[in-house]
């Protein structure tokens, strides 16, 4: 092999790593932001909170876009990132925090893990994937891996309207994401700075009709989230998101859902010393076998 064929051939396992590394990342910094969302509900109001988030990650995200010499999106490609960004950010992010706020942030990511399931049927709806046995049984699998990883927690006061708010979140953020898929191929930070800047609209719209306090984060409680959620979440983990929806097809990518969960436990059994039960791990080897049944990629879909 000539030395230019070895880099030929370096770049191109250098491009198929890229978005197994863009998924992984995703995982890593979702892992711990149910937990931040819930310890920020307890300093702001929730929507508001997602508003102040989404403000800020709007000036940044357009600032970056614009230092690096790119465009942000206009014509058919602004409207694709406008609609995700209201699915996304708009109607996601309130019933998301809202949804916090009376769902334990476990339950919440159960709910979460229903996305799998959502996504592989939207697509087939939208004629983008077809709807295949390993994507149904790969999602169910790794769903029920979710529920037995969280049931020693799943007992006690339940609020319906809290899980219906985030299983309805959960649901319009894979319908973002086919959104963004079926859109023209576009920058993804320029695209996330068009989408919060719809989302933030919408939720300080929402906030105030909610009448909720308008308080403007002074202290460390009430700042940490807010920053933390916007640089990691916003600008991190969304950022990757849209890149790889742009590799992958929007069921594959739909599998960070389901991960989340067992990083947020091992990230507990870390930090925290919590301790690893049987249920935590045999919840684990469930989800691990739903992802690797479930993200197996048929050569039509490449």
């Amino acid at each position: 092999m000539t030395p230019a064929e070895a880099r030929l051939a370096a770049a191109e396992r250098n491009a198929d790593l890229r978005p197994w590394l863009a998924f992984s990342a995703c995982s890593a910094i979702w892992g711990s932001t149910f937990l931040v969302i819930s310890i920020g509900n307890d300093a702001l109001a929730p929507v508001w909170a997602a508003t102040l988030r989404l403000v800020l990650a709007t000036v940044l995200l357009g600032a970056w876009s614009l230092a690096r010499g790119e465009a942000l999106p206009t014509g058919a490609a602004l409207r694709a990132a406008l609609i995700y960004g209201v699915l996304q950010f708009g109607v996601n992010f309130p019933l998301l925090y809202w949804g916090e706020k009376t769902v334990p942030s476990g339950l919440s990511a159960v709910m979460y893990a229903t996305l799998p399931m959502t996504s592989a049927f939207l697509a087939r709806a939208f004629g983008m994937e077809r709807l295949t046995l390993p994507k149904v049984a790969g999602a169910i699998t790794a769903f029920a891996g979710v529920v037995v990883l969280f049931s020693p927690s799943l007992s006690g006061r339940i609020s319906p309207g809290g899980l219906l708010a985030i299983f309805a979140a959960a649901t319009l953020s894979g319908g973002g994401n086919i959104v963004l898929k079926r859109g023209p191929r576009q920058k993804p930070i320029g695209a996330n700075a068009a989408g919060c800047a719809i989302g933030a609209v919408i939720s300080a719209g929402t906030s105030f009709a909610m009448r909720e306090p308008h308080l403007l984060p002074t202290t460390v409680a009430t700042l940490g989230p807010v920053l933390y959620l916007t640089f990691a979440g916003s600008m991190g983990a969304f950022v990757l998101m849209s890149w790889l929806v742009n590799h992958w097809t929007v069921t594959r990518v739909s599998y960070i859902s389901v991960l989340v969960p067992v990083i947020a436990m091992a990230l507990g059994s870390l930090l925290h010393h919590e301790p690893i039960t049987l249920a935590n791990l045999a919840g684990t080897a469930l989800v691990l076998a739903g992802v690797l049944i479930g993200m197996r990629r048929p050569a039509s879909e490449r």
